[in-house]
């Protein structure tokens, strides 16, 4: 298992090919990455992501220890970048690893699902008209009730 809390930038394809290699026995390794989008008005110049360290990693690797119980699942790694990042950037990814298809997307979902709506993460969006923080969504509380 391998989480990380990060401002560098990461190679989504060195991090992907190195979290598969080795898994000779999984069946399946699932991805996901979430780019920094536009806000909905638009005019986002940066998405500032803020963080307390300690309690982030400590909080990120709860979440995957508890996807590790609840599937099958050979490893889990969870990337997440703080610090000012640009539209079309990188802002997270999540890699699962499971002889099984079903319990690596399940479990990826999970993880997706948490990370959107528990993480210890504050973002503030910066446009052309100022800047303000960005608010929880319902759906994406909603999402946390199939789990």
């Amino acid at each position: 298992m391998r989480v990380s809390v990060q401002e560098a930038p990461f190679d989504l394809g060195a991090e992907t090919a190195g979290f598969a290699a080795g898994h000779q026995n999984m069946g399946a390794v699932v991805t996901f990455t979430g780019v920094v989008r536009d806000s909905d008005a638009g005019g986002l110049k940066v998405m500032e992501i803020e963080h307390y360290p300690g309690m982030t990693e400590r909080a990120l690797t709860d979440i995957a220890q508890e996807a590790q119980r609840r599937w099958s699942l050979g490893d889990v790694m969870v990337i997440h970048r703080h610090g000012s990042l640009a539209p079309g950037e990188m802002i997270m990814m999540v890699a699962t690893a499971a002889r099984h298809r079903k319990d690596a997307f399940e479990a990826a979902e999970f993880l997706m699902d948490y990370l959107k709506s528990r993480a210890p993460f504050w973002k503030r969006e910066v446009t052309d008209r100022g800047a303000g923080w960005v608010a929880a969504k319902a759906e994406d509380e909603d999402a946390l009730t199939r789990w």
